[in-house]
């Protein structure tokens, strides 16, 4: 050990001298405090206690229109899980979804980055702007031309191809097409993932490409080797982002079957369709908090499961896992 390292060791363990705050700091932590507690407050009233709450619940026979007889049922909930032959079509409608878009979200932001970052591409700030646009539209009323557009019948899709002779596929009601159908509907806005991707595309250092073009690297081998390394941040939010938002899919399987009147073969009953139907349609409070809390806990694990994942994929500029 050298004199210097002996030193470092002794400043490292020199005791820190505390001292008391001066009265302005005692006055700047109280307003910081002030300034906080509107979100803490909305925190604790809005999301905290319904949770405990909805934990509470899950532990009952809990119906809306019953509430005088409201009784502790123990684990039945949870046992009934096992036994809800709804509850199965809806994880294997939402995992099997959950294959198919989990790829395609990240790839096409990816996809559509890259060619805007292209320079060879003419009137960037034009296709910018119009890869953008869909995300703007009102998600209720995207849905709503998309649900006219895959219409079997009138549908322009299936009328174009019924012109080439090909007899179109029922887009919203059969189990082969109903997912690409889906997919289609939500890559339309996908303007957003699109953005922060090339914004992450553009921050690459141009020295990394001036290294590349030294060693000889084409354009493809400088986009795998380069690009695509220094984006994984991006990548990882996307992807973070796109579980989370997956399984929080509602609202497109919602309007297109009319309130999932007009899905006779479940294909779309996605696992907030059966927790909602649950919850307020039949009004069985206490088991639909009990499925509440099965998405959380799935959720919540595939969530943890990427992080984890991270430091074996994702840049981290100083070297350490992300």
């Amino acid at each position: 050990m050298t004199v210097f390292d002996e030193a470092r060791n002794l400043a490292g363990a020199r005791p820190k001298i505390s001292r008391p705050r001066s009265p302005l700091e005692k006055t700047q932590a109280r307003w910081g405090w002030v300034f906080l507690s509107p979100w803490i407050i909305g925190f604790l009233l809005f999301t905290l206690l319904p949770m405990m709450a909805s934990l509470a619940f899950s532990f009952t026979n809990f119906n809306i229109t019953q509430p005088d007889e409201i009784a502790f049922n123990g684990l039945e909930n949870y046992r009934r899980l096992f036994s809800d032959p709804d509850l199965r079509q809806a994880l294997s409608v939402t995992f099997r979804f959950f294959a198919f878009a989990i790829p395609i979200s990240i790839l096409q932001p990816i996809g559509m980055a890259a060619l805007l970052n292209a320079r060879m591409l003419q009137g960037k700030r034009f296709f910018t702007t119009l890869f953008y646009m869909p995300y703007m539209v009102p998600v209720v009323s995207a849905i709503i031309i998309w649900r006219g557009v895959m219409n079997p019948q009138t549908g322009w899709i299936n009328r174009s191809l019924a012109v080439l002779g090909i007899a179109g596929p029922d887009w919203l009601n059969s189990t082969t097409w109903v997912y690409p159908a889906l997919i289609i509907i939500g890559l339309w806005g996908a303007g957003n993932a699109m953005l922060f991707t090339l914004i992450g595309m553009q921050n690459v250092p141009t020295e990394l490409y001036d290294a590349g073009k030294v060693d000889g690297a084409t354009g493809l081998q400088r986009f795998f080797h380069i690009t695509l390394p220094m984006i994984t941040p991006i990548i990882f939010y996307n992807l973070v982002l796109t579980v989370i938002g997956l399984f929080q899919y509602f609202t497109i399987p919602w309007i297109l079957t009319r309130a999932g009147t007009q899905d006779p073969g479940q294909v779309q009953l996605f696992y907030n369709i059966h927790f909602y139907k649950t919850a307020f349609t039949y009004q069985d409070m206490g088991y639909g908090a009990t499925l509440a809390w099965l998405l959380f806990a799935i959720a919540m694990s595939l969530t943890v499961l990427v992080f984890w994942s991270a430091k074996y994929w994702v840049y981290s500029p100083g070297g350490t896992d992300a």
